[in-house]
C-alpha cells in the first residue's frame, strides 16, 4: 500500500512524502529508521468506487530497470551524489510505482543506508542478483561500472527471453485456434448434419460414426470437460506455487522434445551470464553461484546450483561440482575447468554465455521456420478430415436420390 506522510527530520524541518509498505505500522517503522518523527500518515490509496488501480498496470518492467541502470551509471560517472541521483530520477521516471520506490531509496540513502541495502528493501523490483552486484560495486568503489554491467546484462537477458517467448506465442495461438474451430464444428455444425444422415437410413461409414459419436459426447458432456480442464489448470497453477510441485513442473518443461532443449540452452546461457557478470564485478564465487541459483527461474537448476555452492564451500572445484550433475553439459564443465586453471573463469564464462546465446537464437529461428508450415498443414488436415467424414456420406445420399 502507498501512504502519504508528514514528518520532522533531525534538523527540525517539516517534510512530506510517500512510502510503500504492507501496513501503516510498517510504514511508521520504516520512517522512524530514517530518524524522522512522524506527525501524520494516511493511506494514499484512492477509493475503488472512483479509481480502480490494478497493480499489474503499475508493475516495473525489465526495460525500465535497464534504462534506470544506464541513467544511474551516467550520473555516477558525472560525479553526482547518490542522494541527488535517486531524487533526480524519482522526479523524471514516468512509472508512478518506480518513482515512489526511488524516492524511498533516496530517503534511505539520506538516512545513511548503503545503496545496496536501500535497494534490497524492494525485492519485487531489484532482485538479489541486482542488489549483490551493487554491493560489490560499493565495496570496489566502481558503482558506475557496476550499473553499466547490470544494464548490459539485463538488456541481453531481456532480448534472449523475449525472443524465446515470442517464438512460442505463434504455435500456441495456432493450436488454440485449431481446437476452437474443431470444438465449434463438433458442437454446432456436425450435430445438424448428422441428423440428416441418420434420418436418411443409409449405411454410415465407420469413420463418420466415430466423428458423430465424438460430437455427441462433446455436446452432452462438453461443459463438464471444460470444468475439468479449468480445474486441472487451477491445480497445476497451485502446484507450481509449492517447492516440490515447481521442481516437478520445471523438470517436465525440460523434458519436452525440442522445446525442452531450447529451455536448457536458455537457462545455461542465463547461468553463465549471471556468473560471469558477478565474478567480473568482484562477487565471491560461492555467493555468485548461490545468487545465480536463486534468480535462474527454474527449480531444477536452482537445486543444482545450491548443491554446487555447498560442494564448492566444502572445498570442491567448481568444474568437479558441475560434473556431478547431469543437468550441466560437458562443454560447460570443460570450459569451467579451463577457466579455473587459467584464472580467467569470468572471461571464460562470458564466452560460454555468448555461445549459448547464439545457440538459443539459432534454435528459436529454426523453431519459427518449422512451426508455421507444420501448423498450417495440421490445421488443414484436421478440418479436412472432419469435413470429409461428414460431407462424403451426404454426397452419396444426394447421388442416390
Amino acid at each position: 500500500m502507498l501512504f502519504k506522510y508528514r514528518a520532522i527530520d533531525q534538523d527540525g524541518h517539516e517534510r512530506e512524502g510517500s512510502i510503500e509498505a504492507s501496513s501503516k505500522e510498517v510504514a511508521i517503522s520504516a520512517l522512524q529508521r530514517r530518524n524522522l518523527i512522524v506527525s501524520a500518515i494516511d493511506s494514499a490509496e484512492k477509493s475503488p468506487w472512483f479509481d480502480i488501480e490494478l497493480s499489474f498496470l503499475n508493475r516495473v518492467s525489465n526495460k525500465e530497470i535497464v534504462i534506470l541502470s544506464r541513467q544511474i551509471a551516467t550520473l555516477f560517472e558525472a560525479q553526482v551524489s547518490a542522494l541527488r541521483v535517486f531524487r533526480l530520477l524519482a522526479s523524471e521516471v514516468d512509472n508512478p510505482r518506480l518513482a515512489t520506490i526511488l524516492s524511498t531509496v533516496g530517503d534511505d540513502v539520506q538516512g545513511g543506508s548503503p545503496i545496496s541495502k536501500a535497494l534490497s528493501r524492494h525485492p519485487e523490483v531489484f532482485s538479489g542478483f541486482y542488489v549483490n552486484m551493487v554491493h560489490a560495486g560499493e565495496e570496489s568503489g566502481k558503482l558506475s561500472v557496476t550499473f553499466n554491467y547490470l544494464a548490459d546484462y539485463l538488456d541481453r537477458s531481456y532480448d534472449l527471453i523475449n525472443k524465446a517467448q515470442n517464438a512460442l506465442i505463434y504455435p500456441i495461438f495456432v493450436i488454440l485456434v485449431f481446437f476452437g474451430v474443431m470444438a465449434l464444428m463438433l458442437t454446432l455444425v456436425i450435430p445438424k448434419i448428422s441428423a440428416v444422415l441418420l434420418d436418411s437410413g443409409q449405411a454410415i461409414p465407420i469413420y463418420t460414426k466415430l466423428v458423430i459419436g465424438f460430437s455427441n459426447i462433446l455436446v452432452q458432456y462438453g461443459i463438464f470437460m471444460l470444468i475439468a480442464l479449468i480445474a486441472g489448470g487451477f491445480y497445476v497453477w497451485q502446484l507450481g506455487k509449492t517447492e516440490s510441485g515447481k521442481l516437478v513442473l520445471d523438470r517436465m518443461k525440460l523434458s519436452i522434445p525440442y522445446v525442452g532443449d531450447l529451455y536448457k540452452k536458455l537457462y545455461l546461457s542465463r547461468i553463465a551470464d549471471n556468473l560471469s557478470t558477478m565474478l567480473l564485478s568482484g562477487v565471491s564465487v560461492i555467493e555468485a553461484i548461490d545468487i545465480t541459483g536463486s534468480v535462474v527461474d527454474n527449480a531444477a537448476y536452482t537445486k543444482v546450483l545450491h548443491e554446487v555452492a555447498q560442494e564448492v564451500k566444502g572445498g570442491s572445484a567448481i568444474s568437479d561440482a558441475f560434473g556431478r550433475h547431469a543437468e550441466i553439459p560437458g562443454i560447460m564443465i570443460a570450459m569451467t575447468k579451463v577457466g579455473e586453471e587459467t584464472g580467467e573463469l569470468g572471461k571464460i564464462l562470458t564466452t560460454l554465455a555468448k555461445f549459448y546465446n547464439r545457440e538459443v537464437s539459432n534454435a528459436v529461428d529454426t523453431l519459427v521456420g518449422l512451426i508455421e508450415p507444420i501448423m498450417i498443414v495440421l490445421l488443414g488436415l484436421g478440418v479436412g478430415i472432419l469435413l470429409a467424414a461428414v460431407l462424403l456420406p451426404i454426397y452419396n445420399l444426394a447421388g442416390s436420390i
